[in-house]
């Protein structure tokens, strides 16, 4: 790619961003040398990391690569089986233990002890992608690592166990110390020293303990000096009494050196044993750091991963320049490559054109960089040998150079370099000299570049190049929307449609006078007017085009939604005529049963009546008779009593919008929602389900009137009651309602009759506990709770009130 295009489009800022995410110098300086590739394989392999690494993090969480530091040159002295420092061996031990933390990810052993610990399930964590098989060659070497870390504590200090030497060197400088601090102890503390010694206390000069004399007493010690004080009053003497002492400290400080160099030798011999691998596990981590760097960009970004091709194919959805504030940019689509290779954007000023187009440009060098792009999923990218841009004014006065000659001498070099396989974005070609060639040079450039083959995107404000896409083949027009009611773009980008550059409306808007504005218009050609007033009708078809098509989406969703509701209607009918007819063959069958015993038992007594015809009772005879008549009516009383109590006679005008109604046939209440048709069949909403039913199913619950607040409302139910039910309701309510671990239906149900009893109990405030939970629950009761006409606001509890586990009701 050429470094021109990589400046222009700020390639290099996007690389600074993305080297925030990464940890290590290495790291970091990748990121530093990305440049896009070529290779579609090499891309895809790129971007599959990326996204691999990705999935990872959201899986996961976090990687951390803290402590991954650059010890190329210490792997080097290994090598030549020379001895490290203190550092140095540290920095290996830090890169060890990061290579342990990256190999316990990468398996996912960190997350199952997590939730061990939390006494969770183990789940499964075993990730197979591009990944994985650096995770699995990462050698840990824990025994180096932990080694080191047991002998160095620090980069200046070092344990006393880190070998035997060392320990016995410095059990007999302390006690060599013990015996110097005795004897000059007894020196300082005499008291007829007291007075000859400058101050009480044991001081060290050169590496060997002093006592400070006073000059005049320095007779009365004997020993060396080794300092005085800047006024000669005090004199730092060495006594003779320690100087044996001295000189033994001085000769196993001496000797802890000699050790501390053997364990150092020794460490690093044993670093040297697998320096390979070390060296292996480096390269490694840098890899991971460098891929996970790169995910990590997306995720903040809110990036995908885009679909890479060769036949010159772009297709970016709702895409976000990255380097645009992400709260305020307004995504664009962006279609090039499959009808027409060459798309001409025109508009206002400021209107979002060069982002458009700039945006076209990053996202490809990103793609091919193997970054993922701030867009929707399934957005499609071309692989191109070269991206050409010819964006911004880089005129020159010391090469002489006016804006129209510099923007000339790139697209000569781009018209000499491009190929069917480059991408070019042209950032209004032609400007900068007289309007009529600009635009004639404009048309023969993109023409040729068009006929070439390569894929090319341009901004203008010329209506020549206008006219050219709508009457060229494989041209297409694009617009950057402006609302003249408010002088400000919306930044939106519709293709099919060109744009108008609104220079009249906005200057009429800025309080131009207008007969200055009119004489400006006399002076336009009448066909350039009616160019105009075209774009203008197309762009208002347009903008009807989109409201109905908007419109129409909605009525497909809410088609769907009542298909969905009439399917779950109808399995419900299905289920309640199951149950129905199973309770039915149930009756039915202990009907028959009882008949049958009935005949039985009359057909034993006839039996025996015949065959004793002496013993026959005419009375006891008549009498069964009678009894079996009287249980055919009681079957047929019970029959007609239960029809009658599965109609209602309600007729159509009884019912009115609001109505409470039993369902009969489905034992609950609903609402009316839609009057009865000239069929006699109304809308019933019956919690989440809505339905349509026939009037002589429904049974009109009637309504009465409480006060709610000073307020009546309609309240309807079987409690609408007296004074007697409010005291027993008042006497045995509680003012707590626990719906923990129900549906939110079900909880909806049992909170309805439960602020039917408050009222009634005369209770204002209530709390219903659902519990934290997924919040599913919580969702679900606030938004019943929204449209109950008993309530009058609800809130979550407090701290001490239970919190989001809680809803404060106020009736």
């Amino acid at each position: 790619m050429n470094k021109r295009s990589l400046r222009i489009l700020e390639f290099n800022k996007i690389l600074s961003m993305v080297t925030e995410y990464a940890t290590s110098p290495m790291a970091k300086r990748r990121v530093d040398r990305m440049k896009p590739q070529r290779d579609i394989e090499q891309i895809r392999k790129l971007q599959e990391e990326t996204n691999d690494a990705l999935n990872r993090l959201n899986r996961h969480g976090n990687i951390s690569f803290s402590g991954l530091c650059d010890i190329g040159a210490s792997i080097k002295r290994l090598e030549v089986q020379g001895t490290l420092t203190s550092k140095e061996l540290l920095d290996i031990a830090a890169v060890l233990q990061v290579a342990k933390a990256a190999k316990q990810y990468g398996d996912g052993s960190d997350l199952t002890e997590a939730l061990a610990s939390r006494n969770q399930e183990p789940v499964s964590q075993t990730t197979f992608d591009s990944l994985t098989e650096r995770f699995n060659m990462l050698l840990p070497l824990e025994h180096i690592a932990s080694e080191i870390n047991r002998c160095i504590l620090s980069e200046n200090e070092y344990a006393d166990d880190a070998s035997s030497g060392l320990k016995n060197i410095r059990r007999e400088i302390r006690l060599t110390n013990d015996k110097l601090h005795q004897q000059l102890d007894k020196i300082i503390k005499s008291d007829a020293n007291r007075d000859q010694l400058q101050d009480s206390l044991i001081t060290m000069r050169n590496g060997r303990y002093c006592i400070p004399v006073k000059q005049e007493y320095r007779s009365k010690f004997p020993g060396m000096i080794h300092d005085q004080s800047s006024t000669g009053s005090t004199l730092f003497i060495e006594p003779m009494a320690v100087v044996n002492l001295n000189n033994q400290i001085k000769e196993l400080a001496n000797e802890e050196l000699l050790e501390i160099e053997k364990i150092l030798e020794s460490l690093s011999a044993q670093a040297a044993t697998y320096v390979s691998d070390i060296a292996y596990d480096l390269e490694l981590l840098t890899d991971l750091d460098f891929i996970f760097a790169k995910a990590k960009f997306a995720r903040a970004t809110n990036s995908t991963r885009p679909i890479f091709n060769t036949d010159g194919i772009i297709d970016i959805r709702q895409g976000r320049h990255p380097l645009l504030e992400k709260h305020t940019v307004v995504p664009v689509d962006i279609r090039l490559g499959e009808t027409y290779n060459l798309l001409i954007i025109t508009g206002p000023n400021t209107g979002g054109k060069t982002v458009s187009l700039k945006t076209l440009g990053l996202f490809s060098l990103m793609g091919q960089a193997g970054l993922h792009i701030p867009a929707m999923e399934e957005s499609r990218l071309a692989v191109f040998d070269d991206i050409f841009a010819d964006i911004g004014d880089e005129q020159s006065i010391e090469q002489n150079l006016s804006t129209f000659s510099s923007h000339m001498s790139n697209i000569v070099y781009i018209v000499q370099h491009a190929t069917p396989n480059t991408l070019c974005l042209f950032d209004e070609p032609g400007g900068g000299t007289d309007p009529v060639e600009g635009a004639a040079l404009a048309v023969s450039i993109l023409n040729y570049l068009k006929s070439m083959g390569a894929r090319c995107m341009a901004t203008t404000h010329y209506s020549e190049l206008k006219t050219y896409a709508l009457s060229t083949d494989g041209v297409e027009n694009a617009s950057c929307e402006f609302d003249v009611a408010t002088l400000r773009p919306t930044y939106r980008l519709t293709i099919g449609i060109p744009g108008k550059s609104n220079a009249f409306a906005i200057a009429s808007k800025l309080g131009l006078p207008d007969y200055i504005i009119n004489s400006a218009k006399e002076q336009i050609d009448s066909d350039a007017i009616d160019m105009e007033t075209l774009l203008a009708d197309l762009e208002a078809s347009k903008r009807s085009m989109q409201e109905d098509e908007k419109a129409i989406e909605a009525y497909k969703q809410e088609i769907e939604s009542l298909k969905e509701s009439l399917q779950k209607k109808e399995e419900n009918l299905d289920t309640k005529k199951a149950e129905i007819l199973k309770k039915a063959r149930e009756e039915a069958r202990d009907i028959i049963e009882d008949a049958k015993d009935v005949a039985d038992q009359t057909i034993r007594d006839y039996n025996k009546w015949r065959n004793n015809p002496h013993k026959a009772d005419m009375r006891t005879m008549e009498e069964q008779r009678s009894k079996l008549r009287s249980r055919i009516k009681d079957y047929e009383k019970s029959g007609a009593s239960e029809t009658k109590k599965q109609t209602s006679n309600h007729k159509a005008s009884d019912f009115h919008i609001g109505d409470t109604v039993q369902v009969l046939s489905m034992g609950t209440r609903g609402t009316i929602t839609k009057l009865p048709d000239n069929k006699g069949i109304a809308g019933v909403q019956m919690g989440i389900l809505n339905s349509m039913l026939p009037i002589s199913d429904l049974l009109i619950i009637p309504e009465s009137t409480v006060s709610v607040n000073g307020t009546k409302q309609k309240y309807s139910g079987k409690h609408a009651g007296g004074d007697h039910t409010s005291v027993s309701k008042s006497m045995t309510f509680s003012p707590e309602l626990n719906v923990m671990g129900k549906t939110v239906d079900e909880a909806c149900f049992e909170i309805d009759k439960y602020l039917d009893d408050a009222v009634l109990a005369h209770i204002s405030r209530v709390t219903i506990i659902h519990g934290k939970g997924t919040g599913a629950l919580r969702k679900g009761i606030w938004q019943y709770l929204k449209k109950h006409p008993l309530v009058q606001s609800y809130r979550s509890g407090e701290f001490g009130e239970g919190e989001y586990g809680v809803t404060i009701v106020e009736l």
